[in-house]
């Protein structure tokens, strides 16, 4: 892919939540589990100044948060359960979850910023 397409957020999300680099849709995103990598490999694109900050966490929580609540809400069958084990199965499930969507949803966020071509913070 070339790096003259235009940029469209909707392309810069979708490389960036498969861990891609928004601007070749090639190289990695990143270099540790929620570290952006500075460079791409492929393109050299800066990928490393989008200052993505507070908003994948926020994000994640409120993917999470629907997809665990609305379940909740709608079995009744849950709240018959002691409380004891509901725990044990959602904190379980709810960490999972979370770390699961955070490098997703994070990747997304830099995809997003870089098709609006964000500028990083002074």
């Amino acid at each position: 892919m070339s790096s003259t397409k235009a940029r469209s957020a909707w392309l810069g999300l979708k490389r960036g939540a498969r861990g891609r680099c928004p601007n070749c849709g090639e190289g990695s995103l990143f270099c540790a589990y929620l570290k952006i990598r500075p460079f791409c490999d492929i393109c050299r694109h800066e990928n490393g100044r989008y200052p993505a900050d507070d908003a994948p966490p926020y994000f994640t929580i409120l993917i999470v948060g629907h997809l665990v609540v609305a379940p909740l809400l709608a079995f009744r069958v849950i709240w018959t359960l002691p409380t004891g084990l509901l725990l044990a199965i959602l904190l379980p499930a709810l960490t999972a979850l979370i770390l699961l969507f955070l490098p997703i949803v994070k990747g997304a966020v830099v995809g997003v910023l870089w098709a609006l071509g964000a500028q990083p913070t002074s």
